[in-house]
């Protein structure tokens, strides 16, 4: 296959893993939350969040749909839903949803490295434009810059989703909590695709980048240009 057929092949992968982290920072199912449910023909109240959004969802549980020892939800139940924003930097806030100021400060860490996974996809985005329009040697020189940088966004994306995934964990095995079920959601798969194309790809990209190794030592002197003797 071309070089330059795999380029275009790991720009086509690049954007997919961008539009999947890009889905996934600004969605709020990173994480579905659900206490157990007790008695038949009440309402429960069930929650997932992302980076920047908590919604909590009021189902009604009847009883075709109830189950001795059951949680509520699924969430896909029809309910009545509020979403309240995070108020990441201000002290005392959203203590019904984080127990502790530690789990608080997880889900402030995730959300402000995935703003870094998002700066360095720009900075690769630009690096990319500027190979497909730039001409000569500036167009492979580009490719780079943004194999690295699509690469670090994949590490950051990786970074975000451990720090989620333990803000959520804590959140479960604190002895305060409501909550006794949970469940990782589209949101966090989205996240997921989206660091291993982006990883992946960049590092790939940065190989191709490099310049050919010749197959036989003794292709670089065979190719070499000879002295002129005067």
């Amino acid at each position: 296959m071309h070089k330059r057929t795999k380029i275009k092949i790991a720009i086509f992968v690049l954007l997919v893993g961008m539009v999947c982290m890009f889905t996934a920072v600004v969605t709020d199912h990173w994480a579905v939350l659900s206490p157990q449910v007790e008695k038949v023909n009440q309402t429960c109240e069930a929650a997932h969040f992302g980076l920047w959004r908590l919604c909590k969802k009021h189902i009604y549980i009847s009883s075709d749909n109830y189950k001795e020892g059951s949680n509520c939800g699924p969430i896909s139940l029809p309910g009545e839903e509020n979403c309240t924003y995070f108020r990441h930097f201000t002290p005392g806030q959203d203590t019904e949803i984080f127990e502790h100021k530690t789990q608080k400060e997880y889900n402030i860490s995730a959300a402000a490295i995935s703003i870094f996974s998002l700066a360095f996809m720009i900075l690769g985005s630009l690096c990319l434009v500027g190979s497909c329009t730039g001409k000569g040697k500036g167009r492979e020189y580009l490719l780079k810059p943004a194999g690295m940088f699509f690469a670090f966004s994949g590490l950051c994306s990786f970074i975000s989703l451990e720090v989620m995934r333990q803000s959520v964990k804590r959140m479960i095995e604190s002895e305060d909590t409501i909550w006794i079920e949970y469940y990782y959601a589209w949101s966090f798969a989205c996240a997921c695709v989206g660091f291993v194309l982006l990883f992946l790809t960049g590092i790939a990209l940065l190989i191709l980048s490099m310049p050919q190794m010749p197959r036989n030592p003794w292709e670089t002197c065979m190719d070499a240009e000879p002295e002129q003797v005067e």
